[in-house]
């Protein structure tokens, strides 16, 4: 049975939807394809992948911190985030990770493929690495402590039983086969089902 954890809403937000979230994909996709360019050098040796795997490191890098900087006005705003550990852990993940990218574009500024082989890949794999963990840490912490959460959405949110190929208006009301629920809000469109 899953426990019930109150809502705690993003500070830093833009019409009720938290930034964070929505700026972390972009570092994490950055710095993952930035391994992914590495190990395409290694087995072509073509310049253009550690060109590549540089301006990925750069995107992620600032990326990263701008995100990093939206998750830090949640993280320092609300204590209740701070009392979880798992907070903890993905903030001191996710700073290494800033902190190891930097890194790694300082040693590849210069030189793109001298800095690549073999420090460079080594840290794009741990950077990678870490996100893995870290990205779960976040979805943890999104999904199963609703940290970040808009609670007025889950106010306004209704569910409905459709049974498949049913109109709402022909369906009986003691009819509510599982499986078969539709969330919907004020105003969505899904609510009216076309004839």
């Amino acid at each position: 049975m899953a426990l019930y954890h109150p809502d705690i809403p993003s500070t830093a937000q833009v019409a009720g939807h938290p930034i964070h979230p929505m700026l972390v994909p972009f570092p994490i996709a950055f710095l993952v394809t930035a391994l992914i360019t590495d190990l395409t050098y290694l087995n072509t040796e073509d310049p253009f992948w550690a060109l590549a795997s540089l301006w990925l490191l750069r995107a992620g890098l600032v990326m990263g911190i701008l995100a990093a900087v939206f998750g830090l006005v949640d993280f320092y705003s609300r204590r209740t985030i701070r009392d979880h550990k798992i907070a903890w852990y993905h903030f001191i993940g996710n700073a290494t990770v800033l902190i190891l990218a930097w890194v790694n574009v300082s040693m590849r500024n210069e030189a793109p493929i001298d800095g690549l082989t073999p420090a460079g890949i080594t840290l794009s794999a741990v950077v990678a690495g870490i996100l893995l963990v870290t990205a779960w840490l976040g979805g943890e912490m999104a999904y199963r402590h609703h940290i970040g959460a808009v609670p007025a959405a889950r106010e306004s949110v209704t569910v409905e039983r459709t049974p498949p190929g049913a109109r709402p208006s022909t369906m009986a009301s003691s009819y509510v086969p599982a499986g078969h629920e539709r969330r919907t809000g004020p105003g969505d469109r899904r609510n009216h089902v076309a004839a």
